[in-house]
């Protein structure tokens, strides 16, 4: 399993303070992690301080040389389509191909409301923006040619967060993988309905990969904020109980899994070290591996 980490963290104590981002997001680096991952929020939600993805990727691009980034996610139908390309392939090029980029419908309706984006029909939208997405990195929409082409061919890999029956239509479609919450159970569930629903022709559903998200404190470390969710291990984490949660998922066909730390702002080092010391065991993506 590859293991990614968040290079902030949720819930920031000291207002906007995003002090020692890119130096965590080096350091998760040398500890030979996948991935880092950052959300999308425009508004303060009660997550916090989210900073914009694309530019706090394009920094922790232009900081490291190995690393996968990946957006966790983009809330698509909040852009425009083609700018939304337009910054993907770029990231893509300048990052040497290790963007991957994981999109999502959004729950916040504040924020489309804010931008003029129609919060009903965000699915449908979605599915129309990741359309022409795609087709504007294959130079496949007549008269129309982005300023750049992703380095990747065909465009970044795309992993396509939610879990109602439209948004596993949406994976099939689009994804190459799908990207989300839950145990080893419901991951399951996951695997099972995708191929109920598989109707695209040529598309296996077996090709699709599952990836997932998850709250990790370490056994030792103080827990900053109150979770949405039962963090990995349990809320007694031992290395054991960790793994075993990490191995069921496996199991049951994770085959990455993104990590936020939610711990005190001066253990997150140790915290990494921590969790690149027990749960990756040396198997984190050397150069070259794909996402």
């Amino acid at each position: 399993m590859r293991i990614g980490v968040a290079p902030h963290r949720l819930w920031p104590l000291n207002g906007d303070d995003l002090e020692g981002v890119l130096e965590t997001a080096v350091l998760a680096e040398r500890l030979r992690f996948n991935h880092v991952i950052a959300g999308c929020h425009l508004l303060r939600t009660s997550l916090g301080v989210t900073p914009d993805p694309i530019v706090l990727l394009s920094a922790v691009a232009g900081a490291t040389s190995r690393i996968r980034i990946a957006t966790s996610v983009m809330i698509t139908t909040l852009y425009h389509p083609v700018v939304l390309a337009h910054q993907a392939a770029t990231l893509d090029l300048l990052s040497g191909g290790r963007f991957v980029f994981g999109v999502g419908t959004g729950w916040n309706r504040a924020e489309f409301d804010a931008v003029g984006a129609e919060f009903r029909r965000r699915g449908k939208c979605a599915d129309e923006s990741l359309a022409m997405v795609k087709a504007l990195w294959r130079d496949e929409v007549p008269g129309m040619r982005l300023g750049v082409a992703p380095r990747t061919p065909g465009g970044p890999a795309v992993w396509v967060g939610g879990q109602s029956d439209a948004a596993l239509r949406r994976v099939l479609r689009f994804g190459d993988a799908w990207h989300g919450q839950g145990d080893a159970l419901a991951v399951a569930g996951i695997r099972r309905r995708l191929a109920s629903l598989a109707s695209r022709p040529g598309r296996d559903p077996a090709t699709v990969e599952l990836t997932s998200v998850a709250f990790l404190v370490p056994p030792g470390f103080r827990q900053l904020q109150e979770l949405p969710g039962k963090p990995l291990g349990g809320v007694r984490p031992s290395v054991g109980s960790v793994k075993h949660e990490l191995g069921l998922l496996e199991e049951a066909g994770v085959s990455a899994c993104s990590l936020w730390l939610p711990v005190m702002p001066d253990a997150l080092p140790d915290a990494l070290a921590w969790t690149a010391e027990h749960l990756t065991d040396g198997r984190c993506a050397r150069s070259g591996e794909a996402a």
